[in-house]
């Protein structure tokens, strides 16, 4: 199966910006031992391609810990020069056959299969993919390139395949909402996939895409337990917040459906009938699922 993944972007020196003032996590083995509050992974493993390897030990010292309060990491965004930004792929199972994505990494979720894509920036799948982020600063640019060129063919394009378009960075940065401004001037079709309300932000544009039957959001909603999905997706919007953008969009006149995904087997598969009961209610005309997938590093 050939997934949508993000194409390699070159990087400019551009300094990171640190989008919260607490304190970053040390390297070694202790930064495994301990949880940090509003994040999904709890460790940061080396990706499979590192020759070293570095595992935490209980030398019996650990209850020094237990009164200390725990490390949160800082969110780094480093902006970076694409020279690309549409990725295609061949599947016969994924449906669409173009798509963007404006960020690399994500302030999502622990189980996403997408943590081991930044291997190339030899970043590790845990705690890096969800704290250094990668932006690309030129993607309105780089995308009326694209689309110009001799011989583009025109499908829709989805926006999101890799990582949320609306994760919390997209507020300060704005990528998804100037990729939206592009395809609209261009009457391209596309789709978007997120589990942040934030889409609401873009209703404008989405409506007067949705007007010339040019798009179709997905709002991806897999639970409707807080307190789970504060375990699993701890910085994508909670569960009620989801069904009432769905509501939003629909009500704009946006064609919306909701993705139950994934289904984790004994965790949340309970959950898909109150989900899409739910979701009709405020508006979805369709539905779809996936099942958990969890490629390379992620099988541990």
């Amino acid at each position: 199966m050939h997934h949508v993944a993000a194409l390699e972007i070159r990087s400019r020196d551009t300094a990171p910006m640190d989008t919260s003032p607490t304190t970053p996590v040390p390297p070694g083995p202790l930064a495994s031992l301990r949880s940090h509050k509003g994040r999904g992974a709890a460790s940061n493993p080396e990706g499979r391609f590192e020759s070293i390897r570095h595992q935490a030990e209980d030398d019996s010292w650990q209850h020094a810990l237990l009164d200390e309060e725990p490390l949160r990491p800082r969110t780094e965004v480093t902006e970076e020069r694409a020279r690309s930004v549409i990725t295609r792929n061949d599947s016969p199972d994924i449906a669409f056959e173009q798509a963007i994505n404006p960020y690399r990494g994500c302030e999502g979720c622990i189980y996403c299969f997408a943590r081991p894509s930044p291997r190339s920036l030899n970043l590790s799948p845990g705690l890096d993919f969800e704290t250094k982020l990668r932006a690309k600063g030129n993607l309105a640019e780089v995308l009326r390139a694209d689309l110009a060129k001799r011989g583009y063919k025109v499908s829709p394009i989805n926006i999101g395949s890799n990582t949320d378009p609306y994760q919390p960075i997209e507020k300060r940065w704005r990528l998804t909402r100037a990729a939206l401004e592009l395809l609209a001037e261009c009457h391209h079709p596309c789709t978007v996939v997120t589990k942040n309300a934030l889409v609401e932000r873009d209703l404008d544009m989405l409506a007067a895409l949705a007007r010339e039957n040019l798009v179709q959001v997905f709002v991806s909603v897999n639970s409707l337990d807080n307190h789970l999905a504060a375990k699993l997706e701890p910085r994508a919007s909670a569960p009620h917040r989801r069904i009432k953008a769905i509501r939003a969009l629909a009500e704009a006149g946006v064609p919306v459906g909701v993705l139950v995904a994934p289904i984790i087997p004994a965790l949340n598969d309970k959950d898909m009938e109150a989900v899409l009961a739910q979701a009709a209610d405020a508006g979805a005309r369709c539905a779809g699922y996936t099942t958990l997938r969890l490629p390379y590093e992620l099988k541990q």
